[in-house]
């Protein structure tokens, strides 16, 4: 493609692309890490924002942010295994989960004829050399393709660029459930590479999924870094769309957030009788009513009465002194 080709299609050829909003990935560059910077033996569970980590039974892992980036990046995420499992039973694996909401995939023309494809790029790094699988998973109709990599070079950072075809069979859902995630593989057993790699779209087949997967659990010297995540719409890998720390923060924040109110003004305060106050707060939407978990009550017991999209109900009970009650800091989760 020429250069005018390309500038062309990126402003806004037939893939729909444009030079802003291209990618559909929150916090690639491993920014923001709200839930912390280290997980340890990390089973299934969020680590830095929007990424999960998955492991099903393959050795341990620990997952953290690490200061290690190629060039134009400061921040990736790393896998370093701490307890190996040369030979993994046929049920295990373990991998890098994201997952998106329908509403925000609807330009993809999934399950039409005119389905469009998709480019995943990123950065990889590894001392574990060999081929690697990335999957992309309609979870709306149980269909899956893959893709396989290389990292060529031992502790040396490597781009790649994967383009997956449009898929003419399974709509997805307009909503803010989950519908598609995308996984890197970084070990599997037999359940899961017995196959043949789907490289097409196809039913769900497990045997189909990540044949020809290494093992990164086989040794406790392994680690896997990746960073600069970006899926956008077409065929060609675009440069990475950095986005400032303050709009990625935001954009995760409709998922997951770490409030800390140790200012009493920060909450809205109701007296209801001389030692039960009823708190509340006011914050941006979420993607669905959230949990929220206390994580220091302040003074008082901490009655957490209900929350909305955008706000939470607290009764703090047992308040005997002249100040005003707070909570100290509270997380809400309203992951997919």
């Amino acid at each position: 493609m020429s250069k005018a080709a390309e500038l062309a299609a990126l402003i806004g050829g037939t893939s729909g692309s444009s030079l802003s909003n291209r990618n559909l990935i929150i916090n690639g560059a491993m920014q923001v890490a709200q839930r912390g910077t280290s997980f340890t033996s990390v089973g299934t569970a969020y680590t830095l924002d929007r990424f999960q980590a998955q492991n099903s039974s393959l050795g341990a892992f620990t997952v953290t942010q690490s200061s290690t980036a190629p060039d134009g990046f400061a921040k990736s995420l790393k896998w370093d295994c701490t307890t190996a499992d040369a030979s993994p039973a046929a049920g295990d694996f373990a991998g890098l989960n994201y997952r998106i909401e329908g509403q925000d995939l609807q330009q993809l023309k999934k399950g039409t004829s005119g389905a469009l494809s998709t480019t995943v790029s990123f950065w990889v790094r590894s001392n574990k050399t060999g081929t690697y699988i990335l999957e992309i998973v309609d979870a709306d109709n149980s269909r899956n393709i893959h893709k396989a990599y290389t990292i060529s070079s031992a502790d040396t950072w490597e781009h790649k660029e994967l383009t997956f075809a449009g898929d003419t069979t399974g709509t997805l859902t307009n909503d803010n459930g989950l519908s598609m995630y995308l996984r890197w593989y970084l070990g599997a057993g037999s359940t899961y590479t017995s196959g043949t790699l789907a490289t097409d779209w196809q039913a769900n087949v497990n045997a189909d999924r990540a044949v020809g997967q290494v093992n990164l659990a086989d040794n406790t010297a392994n680690e896997w870094y990746i960073t600069g995540v970006q899926l956008e719409v077409g065929e060609q890998a675009t440069p990475f769309e950095h986005r400032s720390f303050g709009y990625e923060l935001a954009a995760c924040q409709r998922y997951y957030r770490k409030v800390d109110t140790y200012n009493p003004t920060y909450l809205l305060t109701v007296r209801s009788s001389d030692d039960i106050r009823r708190l509340s707060h006011v914050f941006s939407t979420m993607r669905v009513n959230p949990t929220a978990t206390i994580l220091d009550s302040g003074e008082g017991t901490v009655t957490v009465q209900g929350t909305g999209k955008d706000n939470i109900q607290f009764t703090v009970s047992g308040h005997t002194t002249i100040n005003a009650p707070y909570i100290g800091s509270y997380t809400l989760d309203s992951e997919l």
